[in-house]
């Protein structure tokens, strides 16, 4: 999937990921897409709740083994 942003948070954990993903949304522009790496579990649950409480659209998510990625959308 294209991407314009990359956002790599392996090692840190919650809530460092999240703030960091707050940070690179101010950077980017409506419409721009993120890709987030990270190795905290927990973003499982955070980030699917970080685009439903803001306007942003996780377009798709995968786990490969101790790492996961996400791509999201910058909503407007």
């Amino acid at each position: 999937m294209e991407y314009q942003h990359l956002l790599d948070t392996e090692g840190l954990y919650c809530p460092e990921p999240i703030m960091m993903l707050h940070g690179k949304v101010r950077e980017a522009e409506p419409g721009d897409v993120i890709k987030l790496i990270a190795s905290d579990p927990a973003t499982t649950r955070d980030v699917p709740k970080f685009c439903n409480f803001l306007p942003h659209e996780l377009l798709e998510s995968e786990e490969l083994g101790d790492v996961f990625i996400y791509y999201i959308r910058v909503g407007g």
